[in-house]
């Protein structure tokens, strides 16, 4: 019994820590992918509302961090987002990232863009 309550306790950990951001700059929660290169991802957290910008790096702890990817349902369901412009360092962006964001016209997705999820953009533009 107490190994099962032990397996479920670090296993709701897991998908607690999975959604956490390390970081937030400009309202933009951030969670860090690699200390060793210095890279960021935008993760889920918060409702957005009007024009973001997604900048190529962001400052935390002293350190530059370039941002490469936006999350899996980073801004998923937020209906008052209306523009969104994504960095060049940008690679990927995830799965359902700005899916029900229906009042969202414009996106300006740059060349860097490798992969985008799916149905990434779901009842948005």
């Amino acid at each position: 019994m107490k190994k099962r309550i032990l397996s479920l306790a670090v296993m709701l950990l897991c998908l607690l820590t999975a959604w956490a951001a390390d970081f937030n700059v400009d309202g933009i929660n951030y969670k860090i992918t690699s200390t060793v290169d210095l890279t960021a991802e935008v993760t889920k957290d918060g409702d957005y509302s009007g024009e973001i910008i997604i900048p190529a790096t962001v400052q935390f702890d002293g350190k530059t961090y370039s941002v490469t990817s936006i999350g899996e349902s980073a801004f998923q369901g937020c209906r008052s987002l209306t523009s969104a412009t994504i960095g060049n360092s940008v690679l990927n962006i995830g799965a359902m990232a700005f899916a029900e964001c229906s009042s969202l016209t414009t996106i300006n997705i740059p060349n860097s863009v490798t992969s985008i999820g799916w149905a990434a953009f779901n009842n948005s533009i």
